[in-house]
């Protein structure tokens, strides 16, 4: 691993000369050898909060921007269900870009989820010919950015509280509402103009490196042919434009899972290397790693992980399956079955990340809790995220298929 001073000059590119991966267990090889790379100093980094350039430089520089663009413009064509794998083994090292990450990819699959054939091409071979990212102004629990017509062209203006990626992003996703209508329209835009103004004002107890600040939009001008989806100013709806929830709530799911993952892999070498055998227990070891009661908490919470790795690696495949078929195939209720198992898999991995992320000091011992040990970044990360949306309502969603065989209604958090 060859680093630089990453608070100053960045991270070097130990892939400028090598070839890139052909498949994707090679991919899922490069993400972790990012996730060794930002882990190094993952703590320095969080506590200096500063803006993630070099961070993202890092992604770009590895080829992970690119994972999901097509091969003729340079990208690696791969899957959804490799994506995900991808997320979580980069959270390992550090959970703010490994959800920086995760919203990237879902942003570079918006053209598809409600485009036009040719708009999907053309945003596709933008984004992964330039190697560009993506950020979104897409918070849906503030009022609608309002779009009014002006000549031909759409005028987005308005404010959200947040934006994940904002200000290290090229490309951001707006939506709107049309004025005098209920009409909601995407539109994918260059982040350096001066109608994004970007507050600066992330700074919460975990994912601190997200960039997940407020944002304005004053008057941003789009052209009516970049309003995606729309036809000579109609939009054609399929039950495929309302994939963007059930594939971001598994974003997050993964990089739940990674990060959940990294603190049990510091938590162990902390325990073999520095904990101490407890004297007085009739039965002393000479090692902290001969402990009984620490071999079966290892031995349960990395259990658990396993599990939750199995769902969540099922219901990837599964909505990879769905993401790369034809968009016209996909019907309510397979969609709706699809986000009732995700819907599941995130629940698991936020009671049992947020169970881990606590245990490890039991685990570790009192000295663990110093601040240079950095254990709580972990459980800081986790539980800022899974906050997003109330986890009370995924398991009511559960509940009612189960119960009553329902699917949830799409709404933008089901």
């Amino acid at each position: 691993m060859t680093i630089t001073d990453s608070s100053t000059t960045g991270f070097t590119n130990r892939w400028r000369n090598a070839e890139a991966p052909q498949n994707s267990i090679g991919w899922i090889a490069r993400a972790q050898e990012v996730a060794d790379i930002l882990a190094s100093d993952a703590l320095e980094r969080d506590r200096a909060n500063e803006t993630p350039h070099a961070e993202v430089q890092l992604l770009k520089d590895s080829g992970l921007v690119t994972l999901l663009g097509p091969q003729e413009h340079g990208g690696a064509g791969e899957s959804w269900d490799t994506a995900y794998k991808v997320i979580r083994a980069v959270a390992r090292g550090d959970g703010s870009i490994g959800q920086v990450l995760g919203y990237h990819y879902l942003w570079a699959w918006a053209a598809r989820l409600v485009a036009t054939d040719e708009q999907i091409a053309a945003v596709e071979e933008l984004y992964t010919s330039n190697n560009f990212v993506f950020g979104g102004a897409v918070n849906p629990r503030d009022s609608d950015l309002t779009i009014r017509e002006e000549g031909g062209e759409l005028v987005y203006s308005g404010n959200k509280s947040f934006s994940t990626g904002g200000q290290i992003s090229d490309l951001t996703v707006l939506e709107g509402v049309l004025e005098g209508t209920e009409t909601h329209i995407f539109a994918i835009v260059p982040t350096a103009q001066e109608g994004i103004i970007f507050a600066d004002n992330w700074d919460s107890l975990g994912q601190r490196l997200t960039e997940s600040g407020s944002v304005e939009i004053r008057d941003v001008r789009v052209p009516w042919a970049a309003a995606a989806g729309f036809v000579e100013k109609q939009f054609n709806p399929l039950v495929y434009n309302t994939l963007n929830v059930p594939t971001i709530q598994l974003v997050f799911a993964n990089f739940y899972l990674g990060i959940a993952q990294g603190a049990l892999a510091a938590a162990s070498a902390y325990t073999r290397t520095t904990t101490r055998a407890w004297p007085y227990g009739g039965d002393n070891k000479q090692h902290a790693s001969e402990e009984w009661y620490l071999l079966e908490g290892y031995g349960e919470l990395q259990s658990k992980l396993w599990a939750d790795e199995a769902l969540l690696d099922a219901a990837g495949a599964e909505i990879s399956a769905v993401l790369h078929a034809p968009r016209e195939d996909l019907t309510q209720r397979q969609r709706g079955e699809l986000a009732v198992r995700i819907a599941a898999g995130k629940l698991r991995i936020v009671d049992d990340g947020l169970e881990i992320a606590t245990k490890v000091y039991e685990l570790t011992g009192a000295r663990a809790s110093a601040s240079h040990v950095g254990l709580d970044i972990f459980w800081r990360n986790l539980r800022t995220h899974s906050l997003h949306d109330p986890i009370a309502y995924k398991k009511r969603e559960v509940g009612e298929y189960v119960l009553l065989n329902q699917i949830p209604e799409p709404t933008w958090y089901t």
